[in-house]
């Protein structure tokens, strides 16, 4: 793999050969020489970065890419001012000045071009994952919350080679740092395996999506509430006591998780349980449900309710009134009102709710014995 500095002295060479014919007709004067060089480098990167943006903005328009502006943007700096460079580079290599000079511009030009096209790559990274982020319809693993993550990645990622390729601009040998930064990185590794643990759990939760913001949600160990963030490191759910729960990652991704606002919509199905006595109309028990259920505007009439005959009980009749409401978060104040409606109807309707009672026969009283019982 070659260096940054051995690919400049390359690209200047291979100009220098194919301009070399040219640049004798103009005679011995190399100061002349090497200012038409550098000239010829400004007009092409003139020309190359005008060309550049004018493809990029035809293809986006034709293609319809909102991101065709932008990049045409961010890839005239680095074009236009890596032909000037490597202009300067030419024209200084055709001075012929020392070798020692030489290899130090070639160094210097080199460290420029590279923290050119670092600062694009790092700018064009952000562009490109936030515009992932926020689209409609995202299923990838760059979503809103993840996305301070991917860019921070990116950053170290690109910073990380471009340094390496600084270092190598200047022949420094990077072999020992890189070994002593693996051993550095498998301590950290040990050190931190539960953070990593719920760094991935939390980033295969966002990329799998079993939940999103505002879903309600009941844990394994039972606690329910409405999601209201998901972290890399964990999720925070709010309770119906208003009691934030924060649960780290690695316990959600290991865990089974029941999502009452998933389906293909957010109504949510709530079972009012009803007993009614022997003896009692079934079919009167039953329409005076369904009556009671429609007249309650928390009760969505579309599926419609239901009623099913679930048990011959103990002490009643064991009914069941099925029915849906918008969201899971009415639930418990649907119950309470479809509670008291019924009621309050089986009370007009004359229809009793049984309870639990007992009987108590006695067949019989002891005889008192007539003998005295002698206690001296």
């Amino acid at each position: 793999m070659y260096d940054a500095d051995e690919i400049t002295n390359e690209i200047l060479l291979s100009f220098d050969n194919w301009l070399k014919p040219f640049l004798e007709l103009l005679g011995d004067n190399i100061y002349l020489q090497a200012l038409i060089i550098f000239l010829v480098f400004l007009t092409a990167a003139k020309l190359l970065s005008f060309i550049t943006a004018k493809v990029l903005l035809y293809f986006a328009r034709i293609n319809k890419i909102a991101l065709g502006k932008k990049m045409a943007a961010l890839l005239h700096t680095p074009v236009f001012y890596t032909l000037i460079f490597l202009g300067i580079g030419a024209a200084i290599r055709w001075l012929n000045i020392v070798p020692w000079a030489y290899k130090i511009s070639v160094s210097i030009i080199s460290s420029f071009i590279i923290i050119l096209w670092t600062l694009f790559l790092i700018r064009l990274s952000r562009i490109l994952l936030t515009t992932l982020a926020y689209r409609e319809k995202n299923t990838s693993i760059v979503q809103v919350e993840t996305l301070p993550l991917f860019l921070n990645l990116s950053f170290v990622l690109i910073s990380v080679i471009a340094f390496y390729r600084l270092f190598g601009a200047w022949n420094i040998d990077m072999s020992a740092w890189l070994a002593s930064a693996g051993i550095v990185g498998i301590a950290v590794g040990f050190a931190a395996k539960d953070t990593l643990a719920n760094l991935f759990s939390g980033i295969f939760i966002m990329m799998d999506a079993p939940y999103k913001i505002g879903d309600f949600i009941v844990l394994d160990s039972t606690d329910r509430g409405q999601v209201t963030h998901i972290g890399i490191r964990s999720t925070r759910i709010l309770t119906r006591d208003d009691v934030e729960v924060t649960i780290p990652n690695s316990i959600l991704g290991n865990s089974k998780i029941i999502n009452e606002s998933g389906g293909p919509h957010k109504k949510y199905r709530i079972r009012v349980k009803v007993s009614v006595a022997y003896g009692s109309d079934i079919e009167q028990v039953t329409n005076t449900l369904i009556d009671v259920a429609g007249q309650q505007s928390s009760i969505c009439q579309i599926p419609e309710p239901r009623v099913r005959f679930r048990e011959l009980g103990n002490s009643g009749l064991l009914f069941e009134l099925l029915c849906w409401i918008d969201e899971p978060v009415l639930a418990g104040r649907a119950l309470d009102e479809m509670n008291r409606a019924i009621y309050n109807r089986f009370l007009q309707e004359g229809i009793e709710i049984p309870y639990s009672k007992q009987d108590i026969y006695i067949k019989g009283l002891p005889q008192q014995s007539s003998q005295a019982v002698d206690f001296k």
